[in-house]
């Protein structure tokens, strides 16, 4: 069975099959991949830990997608379709900063979306619907439709990396604060003399720190590349 006939089941349901009435159906194992994902990331999802969880054997799986990427495709689709956004209005630039925001929102509820990697275009109703939303943001811009596109892919494209490179900050900090990292790591390379050896990157990168309370502060870079981004942009 075509991915776009599952995606678009609801438009298009499918005829109901003969015998027993079945236990589960392609919603339900999707909402479980979804659950699956969110609690364990995306390299433990697989087609038998999802059928573990909605309690059924991994053959009744198949009679309802035909394989993992199949299934992935399928919760994209609905992480896009039931994700929180607000109408856009304004300039392209508050547009793009709304669509951004909304965007690192998603991969916040959902951290897997960020490391899904498929050259594929997934052609369900949330991925085209939230498509034709956010290109409204690009659209009063100076460029061509191919050129627009591109904008608003370059736009995500940012996101998506903030979006790992936060989640793995969250990460680091779990372990422990940026600063018990200095004041173990900052004493070994005081005795080693780097500042003499290395002055420019000392000063530059002591004023980072001092700036962000940090060695990196992903949320700083994410807001500091964006304004740099969406000024190229107006700029356009």
């Amino acid at each position: 069975m075509g991915s776009v006939r599952l995606l678009w089941r609801h438009e298009r349901p499918q005829p109901a099959r003969p015998g027993r009435r079945p236990r589960i159906g392609v919603d339900d194992v999707v909402t479980a991949g979804i659950r699956e994902a969110d609690a364990h990331g995306l390299h433990d999802v697989s087609l038998r830990r999802v059928a573990e969880r909605l309690g059924v054997g991994v053959m009744t799986l198949y009679g309802h997608v035909d394989d993992k990427a199949t299934l992935l495709e399928l919760m994209v689709d609905q992480c896009r379709l039931d994700m929180a956004w607000s109408p856009l209005a304004g300039t392209p630039r508050v547009m793009l900063e709304q669509v951004a925001e909304e965007n690192l929102a998603l991969f916040a509820a959902h951290p897997w979306l960020a490391h899904v990697e498929t050259e594929r275009a997934v052609l369900g109703p949330g991925t085209l619907g939230k498509y034709e939303r956010e290109l409204a943001a690009v659209e009063p811009l100076p460029l061509d439709d191919a050129a627009r596109d591109q904008a608003l892919a370059l736009v995500l494209t940012f996101v998506r990396s903030s979006a790992r490179a936060l989640e793995a900050a969250a990460g680091e900090r779990t372990q422990e604060s940026p600063e018990q990292w200095w004041a173990r790591e900052g004493a070994e390379l005081a005795a080693l003399g780097v500042e003499e050896r290395y002055p420019r990157a000392s000063r530059i990168g002591r004023a980072a720190g001092e700036a962000m309370d940090a060695a990196a502060d992903a949320r700083a870079a994410h807001r500091f590349g964006l304004d740099v981004l969406l000024g190229g942009l107006d700029r356009s």
